[in-house]
């Protein structure tokens, strides 16, 4: 580890000049984040994201530690230089560039600069305060940068494979919430040995902490290292989709919609909530595997629980009403009876019981709901609030 020149200007502001900056570290951190996000597109991630999550905390800490650098004499450089070190080595495995990195460094000092010209007037410091904090400043950027790129060139040394990394970041590029460059896709997929695809789908994992990640065919790409581990399948509805299902099997997934190239996150995001869905027991799974657009309508309606939850007493007071057991075997029949075209028969079927059984559910049911079941202008919301009843608030509202 190389320490900084000995002539970097630590310890030369007084203490007592920099505290008053301090309870604006986290405005000061804010800032910088928002101008990364808007200048750098690798790092447009939601800032409650897990990778929005790291770069706040690194934000913010960078923010602190040269508060207290520039104003401690004795200050140590050895736990700064492993920090951005780790940081270097982190961005490097998850393949992303050490250009990006250290222009968001920049992108910080250049915040920072904007600040403490605000800061001397505002607080009255001397005149030749700016010109050392600024000389302080661009001293620690230059340290932090060279430590992070140290850490970064450590990790690029090992023996692991760059395609390894290289895919990891073109899954991270598919995957997240910024914006999608199709140039910069098909440049990283070609690099990676990845052919472009025309569609994707991702599909979420749940994985135990001691599962031993599945051997799964090459061209998917994998993220088995996040809380929320997600595979890149390209062309999803070709005839490989079977192999990968096998793959997975002894693992809970659930399968995103197929999206074009720009579109990964919205697979992401209803796999993700398929997967809840699944683990909460509301989505049936076939060897541990669920797909999203099998379950259409669940999903709609789990996006708008709350107000569907609170429409139904209003809605379906009638069946709402009823009895815990009662309202159990009116509310399959009438959605069984809606969703077959207003079928008797087919509704017994159905439900495995006799048709006059459904016939007879069917008259009460008329008797006590104020809407004429047989207007077709009440389907949709009935099916739905009848769904979203049967298939998410049953358990809770029998409680």
């Amino acid at each position: 580890m190389r320490e900084p020149s000995t002539e970097v200007p630590w310890g030369t502001i007084p203490a007592d000049l920099i505290e008053p900056v301090r309870p604006h570290v986290e405005e000061i951190a804010r800032e910088m984040v928002e101008w990364i996000q808007q200048r750098i597109p690798e790092y447009a991630r939601p800032i409650d994201s897990n990778y929005g999550q790291k770069m706040w905390t690194a934000v913010l800490r960078a923010v602190s530690d040269f508060l207290t650098v520039v104003s401690s004499p004795g200050a140590s450089w050895k736990p700064l230089h492993e920090i951005y070190a780790e940081i270097g080595e982190y961005e490097a495995r998850k393949g992303r560039s050490l250009e990006s990195l250290q222009t968001a460094m920049r992108l910080c000092g250049q915040v920072a600069a904007r600040r403490f010209a605000k800061e001397t007037r505002r607080l009255g410091w001397p005149p030749e305060m700016l010109g050392q904090l600024t000389e302080s400043l661009f001293a620690y950027l230059d340290a932090i940068s060279e430590a992070a790129a140290e850490g970064y060139a450590g990790a690029r040394e090992r023996p692991e494979d760059q395609r390894v990394r290289l895919r990891a970041r073109l899954h991270g590029m598919l995957t997240g919430e910024g914006l999608v460059d199709r140039v910069a896709i098909t440049n990283l997929a070609r690099s990676a040995g990845w052919t472009t695809p025309a569609t994707i789908a991702v599909v979420a994992v749940h994985r135990a902490p001691d599962a031993t990640p599945p051997m799964l065919p090459p061209h998917v790409l994998t993220d088995w290292t996040s809380p929320a581990p997600s595979l890149v399948v390209p062309d999803p509805d070709g005839p490989g989709g079977g192999r990968l299902l096998a793959g997975l099997r002894g693992f809970t997934a659930a399968v995103g919609p197929t999206v074009d190239l720009s579109r990964g996150s919205v697979s992401l995001h209803w796999a993700r909530r398929a997967l809840e869905l699944a683990d909460a027991g509301r989505l049936p799974t076939a060897d541990g595997v669920v797909r999203a657009v099998d379950h259409l309508p669940t999903l709609v309606a789990s996006a708008g629980l709350d107000l569907l939850e609170a429409a139904l007493p209003q809605r379906l007071a009638p069946l709402m009403e009823l009895t815990p057991s009662r309202r159990e075997r009116m509310i399959p029949t009438l959605l069984a009876y809606l969703e077959t075209g207003r079928n008797a028969a087919a509704a017994a079927q159905r439900l495995q019981v006799h048709k006059q059984t459904v016939r007879y559910r069917l008259a009460h049911l008329e008797e006590i709901l104020t809407q004429d079941l047989s207007n077709p202008d009440r389907y949709l919301e009935l099916m739905l609030l009848l769904h979203t009843w049967r298939h998410l608030l049953q358990d809770a509202d029998d409680a």
